[in-house]
């Protein structure tokens, strides 16, 4: 009999997966993952990780199964907390559930899950995995996006490696979340009508300017608004030679200074704010709401500009470093002076978007059909070739 670890998280999809794999014959243990011990930065006094990890007890005793809790609060401050805290002070945006995934549930957690002699771990993730059989035998895996749509989870997922997915399974990535409930209240699970969790990646109701505080010292600053009308492109658009020039120059992020706008508020951090951010700025009295187009950390500056249609924005393309490039199918990494037809996403739930991979000695520049609105730096870029997610990158 085949042993697999769920991360038993209190929630319904990972509740109705433990239940799936019980019945489809394997032997299930029960995980629940304590990530966080800093009480000063919840919302409430409410302790979200107690509640759930009560509710992941309850349903772990309802299947029968095996349940302790792990803590990983260690690993988790070292390798999400401390690193979003350098990026935001850098003035870029992590993504700390991709993040969470790569490096805690994928990579400690599924060590701890090997030492207790597992041979999968299996997570309530919308998405599926597919399996190649390559002409020598081994295998290849794919990511492939969930069934229901809605849902699809694969972008969470777009840093795991062959070596991950190989040891990984996904119960719930044929159902819809209407399914999944359907399947915890049959079954008599406490968590079939639980709210999903909107907190931070297992630390619960956070903040994120409160929790941001804790580190980054609040400083002045002055808000500006450009105006619409402002030409992005102030030197004119260049004649290109070469491909890699035109990529180049419209991957450049728009340079604005203190005399392109005018000063309409104040700020207590430009760290604090990312591009596209509209709740936070209190600055009243505009026709449309004023959205940040970009942060200058250095100067402490914040460029907003009024409404959702702002050119600034908009860019058409983006660039990923070579070492934040990677690939989920190593076999299909471009070599440089190629490129790729593909679907691509730069945030969560976004519909898929055509772009073309380019790829060039320093990196790869992914260029959309059409301009993106907030491409922001720290945050990850997925590309897929159908339903499958074949590599990811974070966005310089």
């Amino acid at each position: 009999m085949k042993k697999v670890v769920v991360g038993l998280s209190g929630g319904v999809d990972s509740s109705v997966t433990a239940y799936l794999l019980k019945e489809q014959g394997y032997e299930v243990i029960g995980l629940f993952m304590k990530n966080w011990h800093d009480d000063s930065v919840t919302i409430s006094k409410e302790c979200p990780w107690l509640e759930d990890s009560n509710d992941a007890l309850i349903v772990a005793e309802k299947l029968g199964i095996p349940f302790q809790t792990v803590d990983l609060s260690v690993e988790y401050k070292e390798r999400i907390v401390d690193y979003m805290f350098s990026e935001y002070e850098k003035g870029r945006t992590p993504n700390p559930d991709v993040l969470c995934n790569r490096e805690i549930k994928f990579d400690v957690f599924m060590n701890i899950a090997m030492q207790l002699g597992a041979d999968f771990v299996a997570t309530g993730h919308y998405c599926r995995k597919g399996v190649m059989e390559n002409e020598d035998g081994s295998n290849t895996y794919q990511l492939l996006s969930g069934i229901d749509t809605n849902k699809d989870q694969s972008y969470f997922l777009c840093q795991l490696s062959q070596e991950q997915l190989e040891k990984t399974l996904f119960p719930i990535g044929h159902l819809t979340k209407p399914e999944v409930r359907k399947i915890a209240a049959e079954n008599g699970l406490i968590t079939a009508d639980k709210k999903d969790s909107q907190g931070l990646c297992f630390i619960g109701k956070v903040r994120l300017p409160e929790f941001l505080q804790q580190q980054l010292k609040p400083k002045k600053g002055v808000i500006v608004e450009v105006p619409s009308s402002l030409n992005q492109y102030k030197n004119g658009i260049p004649k290109f030679e070469l491909k890699e020039d035109e990529l180049a120059f419209y991957a450049e992020k728009p340079a604005y200074h203190l005399e392109d706008g005018k000063v309409v508020g104040e700020h207590q951090g430009a760290h604090y704010f990312t591009i596209g951010q509209r709740k936070g700025l209190d600055v009243g009295g505009t026709k449309e709401p004023l959205f940040v187009i970009d942060t200058d950390v250095k100067e402490n500056i914040i460029y907003t500009g009024q409404g959702k249609a702002h050119p600034g924005l908009y860019r058409r393309t983006l660039f990923v470093n070579e070492d934040e490039l990677h690939w989920v199918r190593e076999d299909l990494r471009l070599k440089e002076g190629e490129s790729m037809e593909v679907m691509a996403r730069i945030r969560y739930r976004q519909p898929l978007q055509k772009a073309c991979l380019h790829k060039i000695s320093s990196g790869l520049y992914v260029d959309f059909e059409e301009k993106q609105s907030a491409i922001t730096e720290g945050q990850f870029v997925a590309w897929h070739l159908e339903d499958e997610l074949i590599g990811s990158g974070v966005i310089s």
